[in-house]
C-alpha cells in the first residue's frame, strides 16, 4: 500500500491488524459492533519526531513496517483508499513486537 500521508511531529499512521474471529461450531457473524477494537498493527508512516525545549528533534523509537501495540482508543481512525488506518501520538504506542 503506498501511504499517502506524512504524519506531523511524533504522530504515527498505523495499519490495524484484525484477530481472527473464528468459532468452534461454524461460521457465526459477528457484526461490526459487537468486534472488540484491535491493538495491534503495522506501522505505515512516521513523523519526524517532537522538538524539545531547546528546539531540539527528538527521533522516534518506531520505523515503518514495525509491528506494534496500542491503547485500545487512541488515535484517530479515518479511511484511506478503502482501508482504515490510525494515526495517534508515539505516546500511545505501548510496545513494539519483536
Amino acid at each position: 500500500m503506498a501511504i499517502k500521508l506524512r504524519p506531523l511531529a511524533d504522530r504515527v499512521v498505523i495499519e490495524p491488524i484484525e484477530r481472527e474471529e473464528t468459532f468452534a461450531g461454524g461460521a457465526l457473524v459477528l457484526p461490526e459492533t459487537a468486534k472488540e477494537k484491535p491493538q495491534q498493527g503495522r506501522v505505515l508512516a512516521v513523523g519526524a519526531g517532537r522538538t524539545d525545549e531547546d528546539g531540539d528533534r527528538i527521533p522516534m523509537d518506531v520505523k515503518v513496517d514495525d509491528i506494534v501495540l496500542f491503547a485500545k482508543y487512541a488515535g484517530t481512525e479515518i479511511k484511506l483508499d478503502d482501508k482504515k488506518v490510525l494515526i495517534l501520538k508515539e505516546s500511545d504506542i505501548l510496545a513494539i513486537v519483536e
